[in-house]
């Protein structure tokens, strides 16, 4: 066979892409993702909505930032430095008088100068650079800085002091039989000579070795101090303080020894006699024969009785010890090498001065306060050396501030609580005169609470600078806190970043409140907090108020300004959700966000209602659009606070501020109305009817109407009304003006087209190609739109579905667009008429000779063609559409063909039979065209009826006609068989059942009973009743009788018809008449063997009316298909049938017989004619 029989179009193979449906909310129609180009002058006329829609643009754009609860990433858009902090030179500490800063200079070079101890790797110990450093910061000349150092030199030196604390220590010897020992440790200050100093006779010798003794204050350096016994352990704790006088800081050496104590003398008793003992040499055994002499001379008994077992010892020259301290694990020393010792012991060694020759101490004032003075100083120095508006300066000192402060606070016995109250305190101080970064201060605050948790309290006169700092810090904070946006603005992250330091500093302080003797906070820190936060909010609203809306001004031009205010305090509340929020509350325990919140809304809402109440007399339309606008900032300010989880928008101030901008948005809705057919007017003048690009294969216009439909979804979406009622009367219109819009666009698409020239010869129109795809887009944009004008209905409503008045007017809409888009369909195929038809005569008139496939090719190349170009220009709806369309039309052609020729060969109808099932395939396209479903129904199966009945016989043709009318027959139902039952499950065809129940019953039911009498060769045909049969009288009744017969005729040639008796007046009358066919059982069996049942109501004066009829196939009749078992013959159950009349589909194979010359033919026709005559008063 040809080539021709495997044709599939090749475009109709293709997937056609149809681009959903987008909306563009930056764009307007235009090529690319520009800005379209302003239209040249005169090209818009006044009032074209132009200028509306892009206003509304501007507020759909302000709502897009509104969907949501915020999110930090968003909102943190800048990294640029924090802005400036105010400072106040005169919060700092008070200013020196010269006198106190000569005196603070001396103090300093005296420190410098008189150093002790070992320095640290990260120190200075170049006098002459620290000296030099000094003088820098004090800003003294040579020949003065000179002459300062002399004096300082020749001033009488410190007197030193060695701090040591025995703190515990770890795996010592066992020396008792239990596994364990009794240590105890025996320490001294030993010379270079190795022999104890004499005590001076002034001073009297007072031992004591108990921890806690307060007799006598701390004992003499030139004194042996002893811990206290730590029975049964390898590890003692002891952490005992001792503090030792030093005369030679450079030969002096600390002596430690360990023992365990093994009998009951007193060590304090043995101490005593210490004075006794004489004659001692060799300083490796001093202390031991100390111990030894002590206990000789005692009441204990014989010393070998009684010997303390050795642990071990320590030697630490006092020169080695840090200038900071230490805090250090010495191992244990043998004291010979025949010794055996083990373990550590961990000691605090610290090198202090008693007394010093500077003017500071003689005039009484304390370390302290010259750490504090000398601190101040060098951090201002410091300071200074970094940018000048720099706040990011942590306090990092150079190696001579930190040497020099390092040396004065050690030289001072300050402890480690008092160094960190003296930083915290100088460094507070001087950031509220300039600026430091909060992270320092912040490390400063939980250095001092640590070491607040060990030491736990300070002298009263310190504890109250303390808490004097604590007070200025957080006033200082709390200031910066009510001017909260303007130093720590939510857009900057390394503002945010510092308002987090500065929080953590401030909780800081609220753990200080519960240690301090004098509270600095007369109320909760926190409580503080939210006043000042409170108040921040009042100023910066009352600024905003009277920048941009002052109530001096007029309404209008307030309502400007308070839409102006309403969108600040959107974003404000953004910035307190999405940032400040989580930082008070996870810091400082303060909910930011819910004080803001109600504040600023309340505060807004106040200023709308007046402004509403002012204007709603004075009503205008920029009054209407400023009121619309307004509210829908509003809307979005009351949706905010209930889109978090657990708020409810009902007690706000806000609840119930619909009420009086309703008129104002009904003007709106009216507006919008009108300025939607301006801009649809605008857009189809300027429209060329060509596709926007490449990509695209709808026209400009197309593009503004859904842009113009999708921006009034969400302006509604926006508005949300959220009154039930009022929402569905402005819903309700609001939807009927877009439905308006969509006709009256359509309306000009029309005439636009109408007024274009069409190109002569033109099959395919590309401007009605373009409008139809216009239509197509229009069609999901404004259902799209629609879709998204669903209203709330209460609680009657049902979830997700769209409200009925909605509903209706949507599917309105869509019916009547895809009605304009078959009559847009309609006039592009109507141009292939001709053509199509052309090409079908050419497969008619070919002659015999010609193959099928050759006949039928051009109508094939043809419609390639032009589905080509109907597949570039259309999109894949439209192309469905007029596939639809071209395949009506080629089965009418078709049809049409075989109208025009009677009496031709079978080869003739053989090939149009070809031709169809070769259409198909072609419009089938492997799938990719239109389904096989909708290809084969409708007008094909006409057709193809057609063509099967042209190729049969003529019995086949009548045996055909009996066949239909039984396809017409519902199954007749036994007269005892119930109707079916209504359940459940088949309530959604409720609807249908009634429909199909009236039309069976329009012309009324017959009841029979039929049987075979297989011993007698004969049907037997009951006629029983029949009811509801049509009124053809005038009278309202009928005078019904039956007509029996047998069909096809062929089959049964002898029978002849038989008929009931008239039963008069009545609809329903009853016969109960029995009749008789001798007829085969074998033609029973045959194809269309049938008994037709023909009512007719009885006419006196003219021709007898035709009332109904009906079919019973024989093949279901009782006896036919076997014999009848059991019971007599009249026990079959009687059948109920429909009446009804003959429709096309039994007429179409009495068209067939028409046109055959055959007698038997002909007289088949004649004899339904004549029953044609009775029907043609058709009730």
């Amino acid at each position: 066979m040809s080539t021709l029989l495997e044709i599939k179009s090749s475009v109709l193979r293709q997937v056609q892409v149809c681009p959903s449906f987008r909306r563009r909310t930056e764009e307007e129609p235009a090529s690319g993702s520009a800005d379209p180009p302003e239209p040249t002058a005169g090209a818009w006329k006044p009032g074209d909505g132009v200028e509306f829609f892009a206003q509304m643009r501007l507020i759909l754009k302000k709502g897009e930032g509104r969907q949501g609860l915020p999110c930090p990433e968003v909102l943190l858009r800048s990294s640029s430095p924090a802005p400036a902090e105010p400072v106040d030179p005169s919060r700092g500490l008070r200013t020196l008088s010269q006198e106190e800063v000569d005196m603070l200079y001396e103090e300093a070079l005296y420190t410098v100068l008189h150093r002790a101890g070992t320095m640290g790797p990260d120190q200075v110990d170049d006098e002459e650079a620290l000296l030099s450093y000094l003088q820098q910061v004090f800003g003294t000349g040579p020949e003065e800085h000179a002459a300062a150092v002399e004096r300082v030199k020749k001033a009488k030196a410190p007197t030193y002091a060695l701090k040591v604390s025995v703190m515990r220590a770890k795996n010592l010897l066992a020396k008792d039989p239990n596994g364990f020992s009794d240590p105890y440790c025996m320490l001294g200050i030993l010379p270079a000579s190795g022999a104890v100093r004499e005590p001076s006779p002034h001073k009297e010798q007072r031992f004591s070795f108990r921890k806690g003794s307060k007799r006598g204050g701390p004992l003499p350096a030139k004194c042996i101090q002893v811990t206290e016994v730590k029975s049964s352990t390898l590890n003692p704790v002891w952490k005992e303080h001792f503090l030792f006088e030093i005369e030679d800081v450079g030969t002096d050496q600390l002596h430690l020894d360990i023992w365990d104590h093994d009998d009951d003398v007193s060590l304090v008793e043995a101490c005593r006699k210490l004075n006794e003992v004489i004659g001692l040499k060799g300083v490796s055994r001093y202390f031991k024969q100390i111990v030894k002499s002590a206990r000789a001379n005692g009441t204990a008994g014989p010393t070998e009785d009684h010997t303390d077992d050795f642990l071990g010892c320590l030697n630490i020259p006092v020169r080695e010890v840090p200038v900071a301290g230490e805090d250090r694990w010495f191992k244990l020393e043998p004291r010979s090498s025949a010794s055996r010792v083990q373990g550590d012991c961990q000691l605090i060694l610290k090198l202090i001065t008693t007394q010093r020759d500077t003017n500071m101490s003689q005039r009484g004032r304390s370390g302290f306060l010259s750490y504090l003075l000398l601190l101040n100083r060098l951090l201002q120095f410091e300071h200074r050396a970094e940018e000048p508006n720099s706040s990011s300066w942590r306090g990092e000192l150079s190696g001579p501030a930190a040497t020099v402060l390092c040396l004065h606070g050690a030289q001072s016995n300050l402890s480690a609580l008092q160094l960190a109250v003296l930083h915290w305190q100088v460094s507070s101080r001087h950031h509220q005169t300039r600026t430091l970064d909060y992270g320092y201060l912040l490390g400063l605050l939980e250095d001092l609470q640590a070491h607040w948790e060990e030491a736990g309290s300070l002298p009263q006169e310190q504890e109250e600078g303390l808490a004097d700092s604590f007070s200025a810090f957080s006033e200082f904070g709390l200031q910066l806190l009510r001017q909260l946006r303007d130093y720590f603005p939510a857009t900057n992250s390394t503002a945010v970043y510092r308002l987090e330091l500065l929080l953590k500093c401030l909780g800081k302080l609220q753990l200080f409140q519960p240690s301090f003797e004098i509270c600095p906070f007369e109320t909760e820190l926190n409580m503080d907090i939210a006043a000042a936060l409170k108040r921040g909010n009042r100023e910066w609203f009352d600024k905003l108020l009277n920048t941009q809306s002052p109530r001096e001004q007029p309404g209008p031009q307030r309502l400007a300004g308070l839409i102006k205010l309403a969108d600040t305090i959107y974003e404000d509340l953004q910035s307190c959700y999405g940032i400040y929020a989580s930082l008070f509350h996870s810091i400082i325990k303060v909910d930011f966000f819910t004080l803001t919140f109600r504040q600023l809304e309340r505060l807004v809402a106040e200023e709308a209602w007046v402004l509403t109440e002012e204007l709603s007399p004075k009503m205008t339309l920029e009054v209407a659009l400023g009121l619309f606008e307004l509210y829908l900032t509003l809307a979005d300010i009351q949706r905010f606070w209930s889109s978090i989880p657990g708020r409810d928008s009902r007690s706000l101030a806000l609840a119930g501020i619909h009420a009086p901008f309703l008129p104002a948005v009904k003007l709106w809705l009216q507006v919008l109305r009108d300025q939607t057919k301006w801009r649809l007017q605008g857009a189809v003048d300027v429209d060329t009817l060509e596709p926007m690009d490449a990509s695209s294969k709808h026209s400009s216009s197309a593009a503004t109407a859904s842009l113009c439909f999708s921006h009034i979804q969400e302006l509604w979406a926006c508005l949300a009304w959220p009154d039930p009622a009022q929402a569905q009367t402005l819903g309700t219109q609001l939807s009927q003006d877009l439905c308006e819009a969509a006709l009256f666009y359509t309306e000009l698409l029309r005439k636009k087209v109408d007024a274009q020239p069409g190109a002569a010869g033109e099959a395919v129109s590309e401007p009605l190609c373009v409008v139809l795809n216009d239509v197509e887009l229009l069609r999901k944009a404004a259902g799209q739109a629609l879709r998204g004008l669903a209203w709330p209905e209460g609680a009657a409503g049902l979830e997700g579905t769209l409200p009925r008045p909605l509903l209706s007017c949507t599917q309105a809409l869509d019916e009547d667009l895809q009605r304009e888009a078959r009559t847009v369909t309609a006039h592009l195929t109507s141009k292939m008429v001709g053509d199509v038809r052309k090409y079908v005569q050419h497969v008619s008139l070919s002659p015999d000779s010609i193959q099928n496939d050759e006949a039928v090719a051009p109508l094939l190349k043809y419609l390639d063609e032009k589905l080509a170009l109907l597949n570039a220009s259309l999109v894949k709806e439209n192309l469905h559409r007029v596939l639809e369309a071209l395949w009506e039309l080629l089965l009418q052609a078709i049809l049409q063909a075989l109208g025009a020729n009677r009496d031709v060969s079978a080869d003739f109808y053989g090939r149009f039979h070809f031709t169809l099932e070769a259409l198909v395939n072609f419009f089938h396209a492997e799938g990719q065209g239109l389904p096989l479903e909708s290809l084969r129904d409708g007008s094909y199966k006409r057709l193809e009826e057609e063509l099967r009945l042209h190729q049969c016989s003529t019995r086949e043709c009548i045996e055909q006609y009996y066949l239909d009318k039984l396809k017409q027959v519902v199954r007749p139902r036994c007269a005892h068989e119930a109707p079916p039952p209504t359940t459940p499950s088949s309530s959604h065809r409720l609807l249908a059942f009634p429909q199909r129940s009236m039309e069976h019953n329009r012309f009324g039911r017959l009841s029979v009973r039929c049987h075979y009498e297989a011993a007698e060769q004969r049907l037997a045909v009951e006629v029983l009743h029949a009811a509801d049969l049509l009124p053809l009288d005038a009278n309202g009744l009928s005078d019904p009788f039956v007509i029996v017969e047998l069909g096809p005729p062929h089959l049964f040639p002898l029978v002849r018809s038989q008929r009931t008796q008239v039963k008069s007046r009545t609809l329903h009358p009853v016969y109960d008449e029995l009749f008789y066919f001798s007829v085969p059982a074998e033609a029973c069996r045959r194809r269309g063997a049938c008994v037709l049942f023909t009512v007719m109501d009885h006419d006196w004066l003219s021709t007898n009316d035709f009332a109904g009829e009906a079919a019973l196939g024989l093949g279901s009749v009782g006896g036919v298909a076997r014999p009848q078992v059991g019971g007599s013959a009249r026990a079959s159950q009687p059948v109920t049938l429909h009446l009804r009349r003959p429709r096309a589909q039994v007429r179409s194979a009495l068209r067939m017989l028409e046109g055959r010359p055959n007698k038997e033919a002909q007289e088949f026709v004649k004899r339904l004619r004549e029953l044609e005559k009775y029907m043609e008063a058709d009730p």
